[in-house]
């Protein structure tokens, strides 16, 4: 299929309305527009630095848990999840009762990437996955009765308060089934010769097209993107996000997935595509960087602390993985008395390290500004 002569599928009449059923998509594709050859080697290029970083930066897995949260947050930020990263750190008990919803939202999502990445150590992308995944994202919050971790079984629609004003009607969900196995299909076609990039652009394409599940469909869509760059070998670890590409340009981000649907203009969301790649990987290496340099400067801190010195390196470590803690995980963590915890935090306070966010006496809780503030730019 050549993108220049692409057709995304038709409307089908309904009773009462028109569901736009999509094309299938495991076949082998090829363009001649010269931009979309530049933009997949500049993407390609960055998401190669960016993959350096995961296999030379010690502990490695320490930092990319931040990375995981900054995902979960931002993602649930585009369905209008009204949690900031610092409360996604924080425990559910100092969350406000009005914002715990969302706040569960976002950790349903970080378990759902944590665990979904794992899986891939033993179970391919598939169908299968994205269920597993889904039931995770869905359970005890907004949407936990609409058939978490299963295809949908009944119509629905993007925009709008019903089928009557929708933005979009994505396919009769007798056609989901189908659909899906064929994304399935093109995720591991090794018959069809199409760079990762540019498969990963139409499946996500395919995907939120398809919008299989009754709830969560941007959010596994999004999170379907490096899960596909790991199983591959183009990622060792899940250090690509591109939601928040896609929220900052949430209009343009929209509007491209649309083009496709109501106008074949399949060029213009791979540009879009792998432009979002490129600026994220590049903004995701410069974060690694950042991060090795602050953590040369922390451990020099920490050196400076004398007999608390070893306690404090301990500390960091845990700070990298959560920076926003109370004096009681300190105490877990190091195997350390109440007493030795707080002299502790009341050292990295004094260098620098940690911040008082609360302003209690009671409840103290506190934050490593100085890393936390490199995920919020």
């Amino acid at each position: 299929m050549k993108f220049e002569t692409f057709k995304a599928g038709q409307w089908v009449k309904r009773y009462q309305y028109k569901s736009f059923e999509p094309v299938l998509v495991n076949h082998n594709w090829t363009w001649e527009d010269p931009t979309i050859n530049a933009l997949l080697e500049q993407a390609t290029r960055a998401l190669g630095e960016l993959n350096a970083f995961s296999l030379i930066v010690p502990d490695i897995d320490l930092f990319i848990e931040m990375h995981v949260v900054k995902e979960a947050q931002t993602s649930s930020k585009i369905e209008g999840t009204q949690t900031g990263i610092d409360e996604a750190l924080m425990p559910e008990e100092q969350i406000r009762p009005d914002k715990r919803d969302d706040w569960r939202e976002v950790r349903n999502y970080v378990q759902a990437v944590n665990t979904a990445t794992t899986e891939l150590n033993t179970l391919p992308l598939s169908n299968r996955l994205l269920k597993q995944t889904h039931a995770i994202l869905m359970q005890g919050v907004r949407g936990e009765h609409k058939l978490p971790g299963e295809f949908r079984r009944s119509q629905n629609w993007i925009g709008g308060s019903s089928l009557a004003d929708a933005t979009f009607i994505p396919p009769h969900h007798d056609s989901v089934p189908e659909l899906m196995g064929d994304l399935e299909k093109f995720w591991h076609n090794e018959d069809v010769v199409v760079p990762h990039l540019i498969r990963a652009a139409i499946s996500h394409y395919q995907f939120e097209t398809i919008h299989p599940f009754l709830d969560g469909n941007g959010r596994i869509g999004r999170l379907m993107i490096p899960l596909y760059l790991i199983s591959h070998g183009l990622l060792a670890k899940p250090s690509l996000y591109l939601s928040d590409f896609f929220e900052r340009n949430r209009a343009s981000y929209y509007d491209a997935l649309m083009r496709v649907r109501v106008s074949n203009d399949l060029i213009h969301w791979v540009r879009f595509f792998l432009n979002g790649v490129a600026q994220t990987a590049t903004k995701g290496r410069d974060v690694f960087r950042q991060i090795l340099s602050l953590r040369t400067q922390a451990e020099q801190t920490a050196a400076s602390l004398g007999k608390r010195a070893g306690s404090a390196r301990l500390a960091l470590n845990l700070l990298y993985r959560k920076p926003v803690i109370e004096a009681a995980d300190l105490e877990r963590a190091l195997g350390v008395s109440t007493p030795t915890a707080n002299s502790l935090i009341k050292s990295l306070i004094e260098k620098g390290i940690l911040t008082e966010i609360t302003g209690q006496q009671r409840g103290r809780i506190y934050s490593f500004e100085p890393y936390l503030r490199l995920f919020l730019s």
